[in-house]
């Protein structure tokens, strides 16, 4: 049974883990209206759809490259450096973009390099949100920090649509890309203020330390297997995404069913979140992807179709378990990982993921095109459930809630022995942060 963390374990009493999360709240709130209004900005000046593709596209390629390297980074050097770095450059991305939106004939090629900059500088953002939360926050509070960290999330994208339309359509989308410019300015002044822990790396050569990272991936039997698991419920909810809206308006009653499953949806992670914040499972990676199974319930609902009442709950039910076990296998990894590797490894897990739900965007008009919608959607919902197949891994089976690395057995199931220990720095400073310094040795 999940056990209830303990009393004083309340990330917000520490004053580095208030800064990073007041940051990080901001610019997930900027972040939130820029789909929306990108998407209607650059219908409002090409009206075409393709170009769109294109526009999504340069902001997508150079992340999905560039992951690793920031992983490489983020590691090698503070965590709080590169994310600070990365917060000014998109803040710069975003104002040259809704300065462009704002003159009144905006340019295409300038809006398409603004979104490659800002999306090859998320790449070395990415990988450093585990280390700053890992760095800020003392073990018993990862949890509820990451519950968090997500309801944050969460809240903005329930709000953010409704903020880029009151935007868009009062001020014009330029305006919505000024706003995630000043998040970025805020978030990075905050990042600066920051105190995080930090395991400085030994100096060797970029290509080792990529190696390294690898290696601390594939060496981790409860690890590897998640993350594939997690690659395909990632490229099978890509699926839902293309096809559900359509088999929403075409069979299930029209576009309001659509609206009510996304806002269901959004609610559903909220719900998931705070019971995150509570309740430890005693075996989190075992959790974690079983409760990613449960996206196989709206694809099925839709595939059939299911009554549209029906369908809507699958896809809030599915959510509200993907917002209880993003908080618990990022805990997980936190604490299971070496702070030396943690960008790193957490890189390929961004990797993977954001890989396979564009294919998954890809895959399913080419299949619905010969077969139906149905189809695919059936076939996704299958694949998901195989996702139940990690429970027959030892490692992923047999992973018990433990201590962060460097304060447990080398020999523990799951982590490779003979790990090494080494001393924690602050990253800014002189003394520990407020809400305890990072764990000793060297780690969703």
């Amino acid at each position: 049974m999940p056990s209830t963390p303990p009393a004083d374990a309340r990330p917000l009493r520490s004053r580095d883990f208030r800064l990073l999360f007041t940051g990080r709240t901001l610019s997930l709130i900027g972040d939130a209206v820029i789909p929306p209004a990108l998407a209607l900005a650059v219908l409002r000046a090409t009206g075409s759809t393709s170009a769109l593709a294109l526009v999504l596209g340069c902001a997508m390629l150079p992340r999905l490259v560039l992951l690793p390297v920031g992983g490489v980074l983020a590691d090698r050097f503070r965590a709080r450096t590169v994310a600070l770095g990365t917060d000014l450059v998109r803040c710069a991305s975003q104002l040259m973009a809704g300065l462009q939106l704002l003159g009144g004939d905006p340019s295409l090629t300038v809006i398409a390099v603004a979104e490659a900059i800002g999306g090859a500088a998320s790449a070395f953002a990415m990988p450093c949100q585990y280390p700053l939360v890992a760095g800020t926050v003392k073990p018993e509070g990862r949890q509820r920090a990451n519950a968090l960290m997500a309801t944050a999330e969460s809240a903005g994208r329930l709000g953010g649509p409704a903020l880029a339309g009151v935007l868009v359509l009062t001020a014009g989308p330029g305006w919505a890309f000024l706003l995630d410019a000043a998040t970025f300015a805020v978030s990075a002044g905050l990042l600066a203020a920051l105190r995080v822990a930090h395991v400085p790396l030994p100096k060797r050569s970029f290509r080792a330390d990529l190696a390294e990272g690898w290696r601390e991936v594939i060496g981790r039997d409860w690890y590897w297997p998640s993350l594939l698991a997690h690659a395909v419920s990632n490229l099978c909810l890509g699926v839902l995404l293309v096809l559900g809206p359509a088999v929403a308006v075409g069979r299930l009653g029209g576009e309001g069913v659509w609206v009510a499953t996304v806002q269901t949806g959004a609610v559903g992670l909220l719900a998931g979140n705070a019971l995150a914040a509570r309740h430890h499972p005693r075996r989190p990676v075992l959790t974690a992807n079983l409760l990613g199974v449960l996206f196989a319930l709206p694809l099925a609902a839709f595939a059939l179709p299911a009554p549209a009442p029906v369908a809507v709950l699958c896809y809030g039910v599915a959510t509200a378990g993907l917002g209880y076990l993003n908080p618990v296998w990022q805990t997980t990894v936190q604490n299971a990982v070496p702070p030396t590797a943690l960008a790193r490894v957490t890189s390929y897990d961004w990797l993977l993921s954001l890989g396979a739900m564009p294919l998954g965007y890809a895959l399913a008009p080419w299949a619905a095109g010969h077969w139906g919608a149905g189809v695919p959607l059936a076939a996704a919902a299958v694949l998901t459930g195989a996702g139940a197949a990690t429970a027959a891994v030892p490692g992923v089976r047999n992973f018990t809630a433990r201590k962060p690395a460097g304060q447990q057995d080398d020999t523990a199931p799951g982590r490779p022995a003979g790990a090494e220990t080494s001393r924690t720095h602050d990253d800014g400073d002189e003394g520990a942060p407020d809400g305890g310094s990072a764990p000793l040795g060297s780690p969703g």
